[in-house]
């Protein structure tokens, strides 16, 4: 310890007094050193200092402001700093990008858009919008105001009167006379409604789906006269209104030629109290309506109710004969030669449109296809028509077997319409040799008798409809015998017959009137060969307009006439009525065929719509318990 430090530690004052002493004796010291050393000392810095590199002069010799000149300038973005060269570079690219890219890009966008041309639509869509205006030209009772077909005007307002209360105005003329069968009639709104059902979205496509439905209830609302459908129970029918005999010499619809709008001879009503093909088939039309009319729920229960207030009347067995039987003005024109298909086919309508079960346990009893020879196996079985609907009451219930498959109870007897329904098929390829055809490629379905192509045409729309069927199931095709047959194969037989009505036959004549350049010009059919001059025709006074042979005045747009016969020939002439006369049921199925064959649409058909009123074919699950609570 210090001595002059009593408390311990440094003593600073003690301190700097030694250190100036030591400091006034080194510069007493600095006089005796050798000057010339220390010049020496000073010669030598200045020339390392000479000696730094231009890069250490720059920043450690440099002037201040040329320092601040030279550094790098930063731009702060918040969450991090980038040089100000490569932010600006970065700036001017995604701006060059801008206007090279996206600026075109906002302008395009910014023009006024132009609706792309719609591919145009193919000859089965041209063909079915003349097609359809058929039935407007056929339309009997107080024509809409916005009627399509201006030649035509009211007609048949005191149909039924007074003997039936409340008339049996309106429906539908059936060809060129002026009658109304209620048979071939009923049959035609089943067959439209049954295109409808499977292939709305085609009819949408093409803006004919309301128009559709228009011609569908114009139809039904009249089918619903021929009874008397608020009653509970049922004692006879109506199953037409006017006619006549071919030989007949007094005023009739077969003995005068008048348009509808002239008629003033009485016009007989037949009523019958046995009518079961008639009963079955005006059930089966309101039954497939009321599946159309599923938007209009009132209106679709009405059609419901009447169907099944005719099941108990034509199921009768007391009353059960064909409603042709012992009718001379019925059996010259619409002969019915069966009923059980019909019972079957209405079974089938019933059942879809209810859910009843009691309809398809009927349709599937073995003993009613037994009594119609579903399964017999015979050509002339397999040929759909007005007058026989085993094909098409099979091919519905096969439609139940490959969309729903129901199992037990019904899996044996619809894997047996199933089969059949395939067997029919392979019937109509050229390759089976079933049915013969003109060296033009037009099928024989009716054994080359007249009015082929009300037959070819019904059976394309099955052939096609039944392509469908399996392509919307995922099936490639079907079983001839052990040779299997794409569905491609069907579809491509149903446009081959629909192309040959359509003009690719050896006349190159379109055989619907209107489509094409060439069609038939002298149809037989009074309204359309009579001028719409407002001038009245007598009974006999339109026979020169029949048997001129000018074209009709009046152009019965979309009609298909009976066609050519087996020899390809067709004389368009209207003597031939049963070359040149368009027929309801004939319409009906080239309008099915057509949209069944165009692309407007889709390929799809409609697989639910057909079952909405069918129940769950299994329980439902049990609802989950309840929650526990102590």
């Amino acid at each position: 310890m210090h001595p002059g430090n009593l408390w311990g530690g440094r003593l600073d004052a003690i301190d700097s007094d030694r250190a100036e002493a030591e400091e006034e004796e080194r510069r007493r010291n600095m006089t005796e050193w050798d000057r010339g050393a220390l010049h020496s000392q000073q010669l030598s810095a200045e020339h390392q200092r000479n000696q730094l590199d231009e890069t250490q002069q720059g920043w450690l010799l440099a002037p201040q402001d040329s320092w601040k000149k030279k550094r790098k300038k930063y731009v702060n973005l918040g969450c991090v700093s980038v040089s100000r060269t490569i932010f600006m570079w970065t700036v001017g690219s995604i701006l060059v990008l801008f206007l090279v890219v996206a600026l075109p890009i906002i302008i395009v966008k910014s023009l006024p858009r132009h609706k792309s041309t719609p591919p145009p639509p193919d000859n089965y869509t041209l063909a079915i919008h003349k097609a359809i205006q058929f039935f407007d030209a056929q339309k009997s009772g107080k024509l809409p105001k916005k009627d399509r077909v201006s030649w035509r005007g009211d007609s048949g307002l005191k149909d039924g009167l007074p003997d039936v209360v409340g008339g049996l105005v309106g429906g539908y003329y059936d060809g060129g006379s002026n009658t109304k069968f209620h048979f071939p009639m009923a049959f035609s709104m089943t067959m439209l409604s049954w295109s409808l059902i499977e292939y709305s979205e085609k009819f949408k496509a093409i803006n004919e789906y309301d128009h559709m439905r228009d011609v569908l209830k114009w139809g039904t609302d009249y089918l619903l006269l021929t009874f008397n459908n608020s009653a509970t129970r049922l004692d006879h029918i109506y199953a037409q209104v006017g006619g006549g005999l071919r030989d007949s010499e007094s005023p009739d619809d077969i003995y005068c030629w008048q348009r509808p709008e002239d008629m003033s001879y009485d016009r007989p009503v037949i009523s019958l109290t046995t009518a079961t093909d008639l009963g079955a088939e005006v059930a089966s039309a309101l039954a497939a309506a009321s599946i159309v009319f599923n938007d209009k729920p009132t209106y679709a229960k009405k059609l419901k109710k009447g169907a099944e207030t005719l099941w108990p009347f034509f199921r009768n067995k007391n009353r059960r004969k064909r409603y042709s039987d012992g009718q001379p003005m019925i059996q010259a024109f619409y002969n019915s030669t069966s009923m059980f298909d019909e019972l079957m086919w209405a079974g089938a309508w019933l059942y879809y449109a209810t859910g009843n079960q009691t309809y398809i346990q009927f349709a599937t009893t073995p003993s009613v296809p037994q009594t119609a020879k579903a399964f017999a196996n015979q050509p002339e079985l397999m040929v759909p028509s007005w007058n026989n609907k085993l094909p098409g009451a099979m091919l519905l219930m096969t439609r139940y077997r490959l969309f729903l498959n129901p199992g037990f109870p019904y899996e044996n007897m619809l894997s047996r319409y199933h089969n059949a329904t395939g067997v029919t098929m392979c019937a109509y390829l050229k390759q089976y040799n079933v049915f013969n055809r003109t060296s033009g490629g037009l099928i024989q379905l009716n054994m080359g008798k007249p009015r082929p192509l009300e037959y070819v045409a019904h059976a394309s729309f099955l052939a096609s409809l039944f392509a469908d069927y399996l392509n919307s199931t995922g099936v490639p095709g079907w079983y001839c015998g052990p040779t299997f047959v794409s569905t491609q194969v069907l579809k491509d037989f149903a446009k081959s017959q629909i192309d040959y009505i359509l003009g690719d036959n050896p006349l190159k004549m379109s055989y619907i009137v209107g489509f094409g350049k060439k069609f038939p010009r002298h149809v037989y059919h009074r309204g359309a060969t009579i001028p719409n001059d407002k001038k009245r025709r007598s009974c006999r006074e339109g026979l020169k307009y029949r048997d001129t042979k000018n074209p009709n005045p009046n152009n019965i747009t979309g009609a298909m006439v009976g066609g050519p016969n087996k020899s390809d020939q067709f004389h368009d002439i209207r003597s031939n009525y049963n070359a040149s006369e368009p027929t309801m049921s004939g319409n009906a199925g080239i309008v099915a065929a057509l949209i069944s064959l165009t692309s407007s649409g889709g390929y799809q058909i409609d697989k639910n719509t057909m079952f909405n009123s069918v129940p769950p074919l299994y329980p439902p699950a049990p609802p989950p318990p309840k929650t526990w609570k102590p």
